[in-house]
């Protein structure tokens, strides 16, 4: 006679249950990569502006909660005089969440962050956008003629 298998318990259930969330936790969970555009072929890497000028963004819907970034930045040598400046990530047009600096001295300078997307949830399209500024440095010459540069881009950008 065929032996029939028993109903699982709540117990053996629960246990099932509790195992597959464990795997989920450990296997991470799914990150959804964000693309970046450069806003003009003169600032594909860099800017000589002295205001904060855009040069990624980049336009998401801020399905959940976290947006993980980072950014690298570097200043620029001219002639004999090394160009400093300042960074920062702008949300929703108006809102500065992560800022930096780039000292004057020819070097990578990397920055990373886990932003809050909560305020922003209710909308349908945030724009995000990666900006950068001379501090310090040349006033002539340079990559573009207006001095120094900034080099900046995104080094990774994932929503969570």
């Amino acid at each position: 006679m065929p032996q029939q298998p028993g109903s699982p318990n709540f117990l053996e259930r629960l246990a099932v249950l509790e195992d597959q969330v464990a795997q989920l936790r450990r296997s991470g969970w799914e990150r959804d990569e964000v693309p970046f555009y450069p806003t003009s072929l003169s600032t594909l890497a860099y800017t000589d502006s002295t205001s904060f000028e855009t040069a990624w963004e980049t336009i998401l819907t801020p399905r959940t909660a976290t947006l993980s970034l980072g950014i690298v930045a570097i200043g620029d040598l001219v002639g004999s005089t090394y160009t400093g400046g300042l960074w920062q990530v702008r949300l929703a047009g108006t809102d500065i969440v992560m800022t930096g600096s780039v000292p004057a001295t020819l070097s990578f300078q990397f920055g990373a962050a886990v932003l809050d997307l909560a305020p922003y949830r209710q909308l349908t399209q945030l724009k995000v956008e990666i900006q950068a500024r001379r501090t310090s440095g040349a006033t002539t010459g340079g990559k573009f003629g207006g001095g120094g540069s900034i080099g900046i881009a995104p080094r990774y950008a994932r929503i969570l």
